[in-house]
């Protein structure tokens, strides 16, 4: 008998940046008010706030070794960005999310390059165009009319510049029974040197 668990033969996979803590923390503070006016949304948690450059969907485990050379030579061939936190949003009433300023053209570079080398190890995933945002809650569908003011309550917000360290390759467990969406690094690369 096999005591350990059957392990999933796929992953739901996404290319992403992430913020640094201290922008976090800053964004978290900003969010104090709409935390506590709408608790029943469901807020992402901090450590899981990211920037996604390619969703990749769910893929078979066995491709992930395949991203890997190519994603760390990207990152290790780019120079960081600069990027910031900024005003407040949503999609369809169902989604809050915070915009992101700075250097938004090499921002579409860097997923351009990114999607292009993913379909360069064979794997396919939905096109979608990149609009750059941090998501930070969704609304189910009884609770639609609360996304607008939430994210009006950001309208106001600007979170001090700050640089990309790494390029994160990142798994979830959607789809993988009740309770929160979590996300966990599968790899994460350094950019090169100074922008």
């Amino acid at each position: 008998m096999n005591d350990r668990p059957e392990q999933p033969s796929t992953v739901r996979v996404f290319v992403a940046l992430a913020p640094p803590d201290d922008a976090k923390d800053e964004l978290a503070d900003a969010l104090r008010p709409a935390y506590e006016q709408y608790p029943s949304l469901r807020w992402n948690r901090i450590e899981d706030w990211h920037i996604t450059l390619a969703f990749l969907g769910e893929l078979p485990v066995t491709a992930v070794p395949t991203l890997r050379p190519v994603l760390a030579r990207l990152a290790a061939s780019r120079p960081p960005l600069t990027l910031g936190l900024h005003g407040g949003g949503h999609f369809d009433e169902r989604l809050l999310w915070s915009g992101i300023q700075g250097e938004l053209e090499g921002l579409h570079l860097l997923a351009d390059d990114v999607r292009k080398l993913v379909r360069t190890c064979g794997i396919t995933f939905p096109e979608r165009p990149l609009r750059p945002h941090l998501t930070l809650a969704r609304a189910r569908r009884s609770e639609q009319a609360t996304i607008p003011p939430a994210a009006a309550s950001l309208a106001h917000f600007t979170g001090h510049p700050w640089q990309t360290e790494r390029l994160h390759l990142v798994g979830s467990n959607i789809g993988r029974g009740p309770g929160a969406i979590r996300y966990r690094d599968i790899d994460a690369w350094q950019f090169a040197g100074d922008s």
